[in-house]
């Protein structure tokens, strides 16, 4: 049942949800996933950075259509 929610975890579902579907305490999948996850080993680094990719925002800011009441 552990490796299951650590599973189902790594898929994207919340802990709430995975204790609703296993019937559990979410704070015992907290536990589980906390447990498994600091025994990992830590996530290699780059020496050097050689690309460098940013996303762009774009907004519109425009006239509102009704005025504000306040």
């Amino acid at each position: 049942m552990r490796l299951l929610a650590i599973r189902m975890y790594v898929e994207g579902s919340s802990y709430r949800s995975i204790a609703r579907v296993l019937k559990i305490n979410p704070q015992s999948v907290v536990n589980w996933v906390n447990r498994y996850t600091s025994k990992l080993p830590p996530a290699p680094l780059p020496n050097k950075v050689r690309k460098a990719e940013l996303d762009e925002l774009y907004t519109f800011v425009g006239e509102k259509k009704t005025k504000s009441t306040f």
